[in-house]
C-alpha cells in the first residue's frame, strides 16, 4: 500500500528539485512498501548485519525453525525468542554477539520498552533513541527501520553510503559530499527527505529494497 503522503511528496519534490523531478519521472509506478511486523523486521536486520544475503537467509530459516518449530510463521514471537537459550541461537549460526542482540531485542518487546503502539506519538529522534537502546541496533539500522517499516516521511540517513554516492553523482560531479553539504542540500526536501532519499537510491539500484 502506498504511503498516504507519497503523491504529495513526489509533487512537492518535483516542483523544487529538477534532478528529483527527473528521477521521479524515471520510476513512476513504484513506491515504499511496508513488509512484516516490527519485531520480525528488526530481528532480520540484526541477523543480516555484515553477512551475505544468502547466508542471512539460511540463518534466518534456522532461527525460525529453532524458535517456532516446523510449519513456522513468518512473524516471530518475541516471547518465544526471549526464552530461547543462547546456545540454541548459536547453533543456528548466529555469532555470540548476534545471539545476545536478538535476545535483547526480544526482551525489549516483551517488557514493553519497545511498544509499537506508542510509536506514533514519538518524533523521529525519540523513536531512534528507543531503538538504539537495543544492543546491536545503531543509528543507521534505526533510520532504515523508520523509512522502510514505519514509513516516516522525513528521515535523512547521512551515514548511508548509497545516499552519499547518489548525491555525489547527481549534485557534485562525482565528489563525495560532507555531512554538512548533505544536510544543506536536503533542507529543500523537507518534510519529505525519506522520499528524496528513496529516489536517489533508485538511481543507483532500480530494484527497491524491502525490509
Amino acid at each position: 500500500m502506498k504511503p498516504l503522503y507519497w503523491d504529495e511528496a513526489t509533487a512537492t519534490l518535483a516542483a523544487r528539485d529538477r534532478i528529483l523531478r527527473r528521477l521521479i519521472g524515471d520510476f513512476p509506478d513504484i513506491h515504499l512498501v511496508r513488509r512484516g511486523d516490527a519485531f520480525t523486521t528488526l530481528a532480520r536486520a540484526i541477523v543480516g548485519q555484515q553477512i551475505s544475503v544468502k547466508a542471512a537467509q539460511t540463518i534466518w530459516e534456522r532461527l525460525v525453525l529453532a524458535t517456532h518449530g516446523s510449519g513456522s510463521p513468518v512473524r516471530l514471537d518475541p516471547r518465544r525468542v526471549s526464552r530461547t537459550q543462547q546456545r540454541t541461537l548459536r547453533r543456528v549460526g548466529l555469532s555470540e554477539r548476534k545471539a545476545e542482540y536478538v535476545r535483547d531485542l526480544a526482551r525489549h518487546f516483551v517488557s514493553g520498552k519497545l511498544d509499537p503502539a506508542t510509536w506514533p506519538a514519538l518524533d523521529d529522534e525519540a523513536l531512534i533513541a528507543a531503538l538504539t537502546d537495543v544492543k546491536g541496533i545503531g543509528r543507521w539500522t534505526a533510520e532504515m527501520f523508520l523509512i522502510f517499516h514505519e514509513l516516516r516521511a522525513d528521515v535523512l540517513p547521512v551515514d548511508d553510503i548509497g545516499l552519499q554516492k547518489a548525491i555525489g553523482v547527481h549534485y557534485l560531479d562525482g565528489s563525495r559530499p560532507t555531512v554538512a553539504a548533505m544536510r544543506e542540500l536536503a533542507a529543500g526536501w523537507q518534510p519529505y527527505r525519506s522520499v528524496a532519499t528513496w529516489y536517489l537510491w533508485r538511481s543507483l539500484d532500480p530494484v527497491p529494497v524491502e525490509y
